[in-house]
């Protein structure tokens, strides 16, 4: 995808997490699951892309954040917060399939997930990143 293509997507999966949270967290999981990982690539993709980093046919895939070391090595060039992004989304990747496939987790369990893709929306928009 292009970088268009890339924001429409990211707006699309805002709006849902948006929608989650109105609803309640708690009915919503499977929807922040999901979200809240695609928009976190989406966000990456949209950065290297814009950077020149990411080769434009290129695509990166949420199972690139199962791990720490597999995340860097997936991902070869530097750039700006790197490392913490990278850690942040294998916190997000790790409890992802969770709240997709798995039982109803605590509330506090959803609500750290927000904050941990809330970390990385911030991170990504003081690095540059637009999508509106």
């Amino acid at each position: 995808m292009n970088v268009e293509e890339h924001k429409r997507a990211l707006k699309e999966s805002l709006e849902e997490i948006r929608f989650a949270i109105q609803q309640g967290i708690d009915k919503k999981q499977r929807t922040l699951g999901f979200n809240c990982s695609l928009a976190a690539i989406d966000m990456l993709e949209i950065y290297l892309h814009s950077k020149g980093l990411l080769d434009p046919g290129a695509m990166i895939k949420h199972e690139f954040f199962s791990s720490v070391t597999k995340a860097k090595d997936r991902l070869k060039s530097n750039f700006e917060n790197k490392d913490n992004i990278i850690r942040s989304m294998v916190e997000l990747e790790n409890k992802r399939n969770i709240l997709i496939y798995g039982k109803k987790q605590k509330h506090e369990i959803l609500e750290n997930y927000i904050e941990t893709f809330n970390k990385i929306k911030k991170l990504f928009v003081e690095m540059g990143v637009e999508y509106e």
